[in-house]
């Protein structure tokens, strides 16, 4: 158990990788994995995500990235920023690399089951039974609980070779005396006692929020929107070039605070410049509303 699934990233990258190694990393990704590592000395190497592919990882430039001193490939599935959804062939081809280097994988499941229709989530470690895995997860995404910190650590390790990690883990749980014993009491009653509907009808009310800025986005010039496939984002290219007076995505983002009091998150934030990334749990009337304005921002701004 972990102080939320951020207490999982931090406690799994400090269990496999030590000072002066490096661990793959998903570019464009949570930011945190790149802080996580740089506070411990290992080094970050950042392997491509394809936009075009639906968010896929440019397999062959992550195999490239690995050497001697590489101890981990992470990845985060469904996806923060993309929301995106591996299939199962590019989750056994990633699994592919991990078996041919013997390198161990992290897996971040926090978005798990967060589909949309057509899709179906894949847990990794299904799809394995030698290359061992951390799996990551934790009740903030899924079950709407962010504030309650719980979160936690899946160790699927076949063939013991994970040994010397189960050990580490259970040094690095006692650093902190947390997460909070009567709230981790309360998970046995919501896997247990939560209706079977309540997964659908929430993946239901999410993908109609995303298919809102989808539709919405698309009428907004110098914006290509990249249609998601689960979690609780959005990711947009930005043609810049369309634009006569905006530098790049921060300068994108920071004009369009002030000006139209909507805030998103400039690509740069998650190592992939001339993007950005929205949030797609608002309400409805607060989605169109901050789209208008989105619109409104471009138009102004185009050549």
């Amino acid at each position: 158990m972990t102080s939320g699934c951020s207490g999982a990233v931090e406690m799994a990258i400090g269990v496999l990788c030590s000072e002066g190694q490096n661990i793959l990393l998903p570019r464009p990704g949570f930011c945190l994995y790149n802080t996580v590592a740089g506070s411990r000395n290992i080094e970050a190497r950042l392997y491509n995500l394809v936009a075009e592919r639906n968010w896929e990882v440019d397999i062959e430039h992550m195999e490239s990235l690995i050497d001697s001193k590489t101890a981990a490939i992470l990845i985060n599935n469904p996806s923060n920023p993309c929301g995106s959804n591996f299939t199962k062939a590019h989750l056994r081809a990633i699994l592919a690399v991990c078996e041919k280097h013997k390198i161990p994988l992290i897996s971040d499941e926090i978005y798990a089951d967060m589909v949309f229709s057509g899709q179906v989530f894949t847990p990794t470690a299904t799809l394995t039974s030698t290359v061992p895995i951390l799996t990551l997860g934790g009740l903030a995404k899924q079950w709407l609980i962010p504030g309650w910190r719980i979160g936690w650590i899946l160790v699927h390790d076949r063939n013991n070779a994970f040994a010397q990690v189960r050990q580490g883990l259970f040094a690095l749980s006692t650093l902190i005396n947390g997460p909070c014993a009567p709230i981790q009491a309360a998970i046995p009653k919501i896997f247990n006692e939560i209706p079977e509907s309540y997964l659908p009808e929430l993946n239901t009310q999410l993908e109609s929020h995303a298919r809102i800025l989808e539709s919405e986005l698309r009428k907004a010039p110098g914006i290509e929107v990249i249609a998601p496939q689960g979690a609780m984002y959005v990711m947009v290219k930005l043609n810049l070039e369309t634009f006569a007076d905006i530098a790049d995505d921060a300068d994108f983002c920071h004009k369009l605070k002030w000006e139209e009091n909507v805030e998103i998150l400039p690509g740069e934030c998650f190592a992939y410049p001339g993007t950005a990334r929205l949030v797609i749990t608002p309400p409805k009337d607060k989605l169109h509303a901050a789209t208008e304005r989105i619109n409104a921002f471009c138009r102004r701004h185009q050549i």
